[in-house]
């Protein structure tokens, strides 16, 4: 059906000319035949009468035809991508007779999705219980764990991957393992995994750090891999720093040793000859003397070794206070945890022993069941300061303390043991307030910007085992079904619509579709700093002022690590063209390139009804009656959340129309752009 405008033009055009050239017909024949009265109104009614009736033969088809076959037209689009949809443009005029076939129609389609929507219920309970009860034991479980498929593409990672790798954008489900860890020793050892389920170990490294793999196939599979990872560079630099000495003493202990034996065999015998006799004792006594010193050169070795650093761990203040907490209780004594947290490194375990000992000393010696706790930063160290109020302790039975059994079961280690090896020590002072009282311990402190990432409070989406049944990533991108695409919507907001003229990136937000899901975990979203004023028509729109994006890094810095989001996948916007030109102005200044497909919804959307007038994005939500919280709109990750929520109302319409794989969508699209440019 030609557009409403078209129509509309083409009905006024014959509408005024038929009734000009009525009205020159009618002004000639009057003048030539100068009829009067009767015959004079019938020959204006004459002249007058085609432009007359299609003027009102338009307006009756317009009223009673053409608008209910629009609104029908609209009805169809929303009841074919959601059969939920309101029927607030019901048959009407002439279409009215078809109300009870169209009422029947979708309450006939909308049983048929119930009973499979019953159906997939029934089957799929058993399965959400079993999902439960593994993401249940993978939440709890510390060792970093990723399950990949046979083209090495992530269908599971656990919480404790998600620590490993919070600085990575690349760890999410779908993304390839070889952008998380390009380690092309690992990408070796999992292609020649083998089948009968044996583990292989691998030591790889990963930038600063060592990381302990552990690789399997998984039984009763299609070629999928279970790897489970353990950052063990601590321990290597621990192995190191103990594997060399003894390197160096255990051979010579084994010379001396074989030389002591030798000359004490010769001397037994009593065959040696007295000068032979005086060179072996000589030699007896210089090698049980060097025998000896070499065994307290190993001896300090070993008492070191319980003051290793290397053994210590990175921990977070609060995660301490809240565990030590938790121990008192047991104790019936009180901590309150004050000042700024901060990272210090710790054997946390003896840590914790030792401070619950201390503070139970503390309870006896002051009668105190209420203390506070705090971490001070000092040169490379921290102070940490259990307070009471009250006087200091005097440093001999602190002494005391300090020699005490860590715990009840073993006099080894004693808590001066786990000072040791934190390379600490401790002593009572006085506060400035003459008031309150502290025990100071110095603890080795660690470089750490901002607390660790706080624990998702909704169940993350950490699996999705059907990513096992997509294509091959190496096929042919174009023939992908639409519905198995991996792909990446995003918007992005600027400072103005002058791209060319100098307005440039403010923010990007994007999210990510996979198997025709939009995974909620999945989204990047980052302010940028666009090196210019923000122009004030432009926070009227997007919200953002210059105070927002201060901080902010530029596009140079942004756009790598939104290439490294967006991985292998095609790219979807709405008007695709405004937000490429935007991040491609920046792209070869950061180094790097989009090259990958784009889809574009506005041209999707015209390509399926050419008709119909308003394809933007707010008129397409209201069309499709997608649903977002308040607020979320025209910020770079809100609207691209929309427009991906958009895409997948526009699927099935695709579909309908023989559009099923990405080729076949980037030529549907092509239709709407060439449908907007013809004349």
């Amino acid at each position: 059906m030609p557009s409403f405008q078209s129509l509309l033009g083409r009905w006024l055009l014959l509408s005024g000319t038929s009734l000009f050239s009525g009205i020159f017909l009618g002004l000639w024949l009057d003048s030539t035949l100068q009829p009067a009265g009767a015959q004079r109104a019938g020959l204006w009614l004459l002249a007058l009468l085609p432009g007359a009736l299609i003027l009102l033969l338009g307006a009756a088809l317009e009223r009673r035809l053409l608008t209910p076959l629009r609104h029908l037209q609209v009805q169809l689009a929303r009841l074919a991508a959601n059969p939920d949809a309101t029927r607030d443009f019901a048959p009407e005029g002439w279409l009215r007779p078809l109300t009870a076939d169209f009422e029947r129609l979708r309450d006939g389609w909308r049983e048929d999705r119930q009973a499979l929507h019953n159906a997939a219920e029934q089957g799929a309970h058993k399965a959400l219980q079993i999902r439960h009860e593994l993401e249940a034991v993978l939440q709890v479980l510390h060792t970093p764990l990723l399950l990949c498929d046979q083209h090495q593409r992530l269908l599971l990672f656990n919480p404790a991957a998600e620590q490993l790798f919070a600085q990575s954008p690349a760890l999410g489900l779908g993304r390839r393992l070889s952008e998380l860890l390009p380690l092309p020793g690992l990408q070796d050892a999992l292609q020649d995994l083998p089948r009968d389920g044996r583990a292989r170990q691998l030591l790889l490294p990963w930038g600063q750090h060592w990381l302990r793999c552990d690789l399997r196939r998984v039984a009763a599979n299609q070629g999928e891999a279970l790897i489970t990872l353990q950052d063990s560079t601590a321990q290597q630099a621990a192995d190191q720093r103990w594997h060399a000495p003894l390197a160096h003493l255990l051979p010579d202990l084994r010379r001396r040793s074989a030389s002591l034996v030798s000359s004490s065999e010769v001397l037994a015998s009593g065959q040696a000859t007295p000068e032979l006799q005086g060179r072996l004792e000589t030699i007896v006594r210089e090698e049980s003397q060097a025998l000896g010193a070499l065994v307290d050169q190993l001896a300090r070795h070993f008492d070191s070794l319980q003051q290793d650093p290397g053994l210590l761990q990175d921990t977070w203040s609060n995660d301490l206070w809240s565990a030590l907490s938790e121990r008192l209780q047991r104790q019936q004594l009180e901590l309150l945890a004050i000042g700024i947290p901060a990272w210090l490194r710790s054997d946390g375990p003896a840590l914790l022993e030792l401070l619950c000992r201390l503070l139970g000393q503390l309870h006896e010696a002051t009668g105190e069941r209420r203390f506070e706790a705090e971490l001070r930063l000092g040169n490379q160290r921290v102070y940490l300061d259990l307070i009471w109020p009250g006087q200091p302790i005097d440093q001999g039975r602190i002494a005391r303390w300090l020699q005490q059994p860590l715990t009840d079961a073993s006099a080894f280690p004693c808590l001066l043991d786990v000072l040791r090896r934190h390379d600490s020590d401790c002593w009572s002072l006085a506060d400035e307030d003459g008031l309150h009282a502290r025990l100071r311990l110095p603890l080795p402190a660690l470089e750490r910007v901002g607390a660790p990432p706080k624990a998702r409070q909704t169940r993350p989406e950490f699996h999705d085992f059907s990513i096992a049944d997509l294509p091959p990533p190496d096929a042919e991108l174009g023939a992908r079904p639409l519905g198995q695409l991996e792909m990446v919507v995003f918007d992005t907001e600027t400072t103005g619509l002058e791209l060319r003229q100098g307005d440039t990136l403010v923010s990007i937000g994007a999210c990510r579709i996979i198997n025709g899901r939009l995974l909620a975990q999945e989204a990047y979203d980052q302010l940028i700093n666009p090196g210019r004023p923000m122009p004030p028509q432009s926070t009227q729109i997007h919200g953002l002022g210059d105070s927002d994006v201060a901080e902010a890094p530029p596009a140079a810095v942004v756009l790598p690590q939104f290439r490294d989001f967006v991985g292998h996948a095609v790219l979807v916007a709405h008007n695709a063209a405004f937000d490429l030109l935007a991040i491609n102005l920046h792209a070869q200044t950061a180094g790097v390139s989009f090259e990958m497909p784009v889809l574009d919804t506005l041209l999707l959307s015209r390509a399926l009804d050419p008709t119909l007038e308003g394809h933007g994005l707010d008129a397409l939500a209201e069309r499709f009656q997608l649903s977002f919280a308040p607020g979320t709109r025209h910020s770079a990750l809100g609207d691209a959340r929309v427009t991906a929520e958009l895409l997948l109302q526009l699927l099935p319409r695709l579909q309908a129309r023989g559009v099923h794989s990405l080729e076949q969508a980037l030529q549907f699209q092509a239709s709407g752009q060439r449908g907007r440019t013809a004349p």
